[in-house]
């Protein structure tokens, strides 16, 4: 009788991936992480210095793009599969956010949003579904906020959290679509994590304390705990799964 190897669907030997909004914070770590359990990752960002620089500690792929240029996106996708000639994981983690009270938001801004967050999202899902279909599977793993599933409240957020909660069910809609062939879409959802986007709350006192008064685990959460979770939708560990939204949120969205 063999030995029960439960970690071993975790793995992404011979697997391509690529993670977009790599070259700092959540999507360093997300490219890290997949380069640790054995994928060839490709990672893309507008900030060419950074991920060349990461690139090269990773053995990766770097690949300079905007994902509100539709004309990148589509130059992302086929580096990927000049280099490697294939793609098995797309990380939708590019976005961005500012607090505006919805008051005084402008229009533009709310648009702007929009367009990286979820429409970029959606295009990218497209262009790398098309080849994950062609080839019979894939995982599309997109990288949503506990704020596309609650209201942030006291941090005014009205772009961020409708385009966050736009691709929570764009998620749930590409997996319904596509999961007869071999297509898997999930959303990760992280709560309060420190990263460029968050570095000005990271920083007040008021705000941490408010999250720790908040958040049923007490407080914030640190990078390594997305770890599990990404490897999970990313890999076969979750062959079974689509359509979810896995919310790493200290609690945050079950009160």
């Amino acid at each position: 009788m063999s030995a029960l190897d439960p970690l071993a669907s975790f793995r992404l030997d011979g697997r391509v991936a690529i993670v977009t909004g790599a070259s700092s914070g959540l999507g360093a770590r997300f490219a890290q992480v997949l380069a640790a359990a054995g994928a060839e990752v490709v990672l893309a960002a507008r900030r060419a210095d950074r991920i060349e620089a990461l690139a090269k500690e990773l053995d990766a792929l770097a690949v300079t793009c905007d994902v509100s240029e539709d004309a990148q996106c589509q130059a992302l996708v086929d580096a990927t599969l000049a280099r490697h000639g294939k793609l098995d994981v797309l990380v939708n983690n590019a976005g961005i956010g500012v607090p505006v009270p919805a008051e005084d938001e402008l229009i533009d801004h709310f648009r702007e949003t929009v367009a990286v967050n979820l429409t970029a999202s959606y295009l990218l899902c497209q262009i790398a579904g098309k080849r994950m279909l062609d080839q019979g599977h894939g995982s599309i793993v997109n990288v949503v906020s506990m704020l596309g599933l609650v209201g942030a409240g006291q941090i005014p957020f009205p772009s961020y959290a409708a385009s966050k909660g736009g691709l929570v069910n764009l998620t749930r809609e590409l997996a319904s679509e596509w999961a007869r062939r071999g297509v898997r879409v999930n959303a990760l959802a992280p709560g309060w994590f420190e990263s460029e986007m968050t570095a000005e709350m990271f920083a007040d006192e008021r705000s941490m304390s408010w999250v720790r008064r908040k958040a049923p685990i007490g407080r914030p959460g640190e990078p390594h705990e997305l770890d599990g979770a990404l490897l999970f939708l990313a890999s076969d560990a979750s062959s079974y799964v689509t359509g979810h939204i896995l919310s790493v949120d200290g609690g945050w969205t079950a009160v």
